[in-house]
């Protein structure tokens, strides 16, 4: 009796005897070395695919004199993505027209950021502050409020609106920008606040290293 593939055969003698012929076994041995390289390439890219994808890169972000290093996870982003959206949509982190825009809104706007962003702050869960970058990113994050925004809001906000209001009811018939051009302080506090503006456009762009 002869059975079998094109490979092997086996044959059944007359006494049950059995008898293998293995053809072509070089071409056998060749597939099956070739099948397990292709194999183990296969494998090996997946691996070093998933590997790329979980790199994270370390990043520099400064404001002023203050620079962290840091390797973003999760809620770095999430942290950065809120405050780039902010930097992105409001006053504070666009370009300031002097001759058009009016400075009580642009006080506005660094007014209600700063809300924003201290709200942010306290949203984040306490284990994730444990984590060292996230720590520091939220320490920069009040850098830019306490040494950004605070010291020109303590020394011109209340003073110049106070005095916008007064001449705002007493000349009803001047738009808001010729009124505050007549500001006694008026290039003082405008000098100082495109210095800021300026810090806060790098600032937008350094947030927006985290989210790459």
């Amino acid at each position: 009796m002869v059975g079998g593939t094109d490979i092997f055969s086996f044959i059944v003698g007359p006494n049950f005897g059995l008898t293998i012929d293995i053809k072509g076994w070089i071409t056998l041995l060749v597939a099956v070395v070739v099948g397990g390289f292709v194999l183990w390439t296969v494998f090996r890219n997946r691996g070093f695919q998933r590997g790329k994808h979980l790199e994270v890169s370390e990043v520099e972000v400064a404001f002023g004199n203050s620079k962290i290093t840091m390797m973003p996870n999760d809620t770095d982003r999430q942290i950065a993505y809120a405050i780039w959206v902010e930097l992105s949509t409001r006053k504070i982190g666009l370009p300031i027209d002097i001759e058009n825009d009016v400075i009580e809104e642009v006080y506005n706007s660094w007014y209600v950021f700063f809300g924003v962003v201290r709200d942010l702050a306290k949203e984040i869960p306490v284990s994730k502050l444990r984590q060292g970058d996230t720590e520091k990113l939220v320490e920069l994050v009040f850098t830019v409020l306490n040494d950004g925004l605070r010291p020109h809001l303590t020394a011109w906000q209340a003073k110049f609106r106070r005095w916008y209001r007064a001449e705002s009811d007493a000349n009803p018939n001047k738009t808001p920008q010729e009124i505050q051009r007549d500001y006694p302080e008026y290039h003082a506090l405008v000098d100082d606040m495109l210095l800021i503006n300026a810090n806060l456009m790098k600032y937008r762009e350094e947030m927006k290293k985290i989210l790459s």
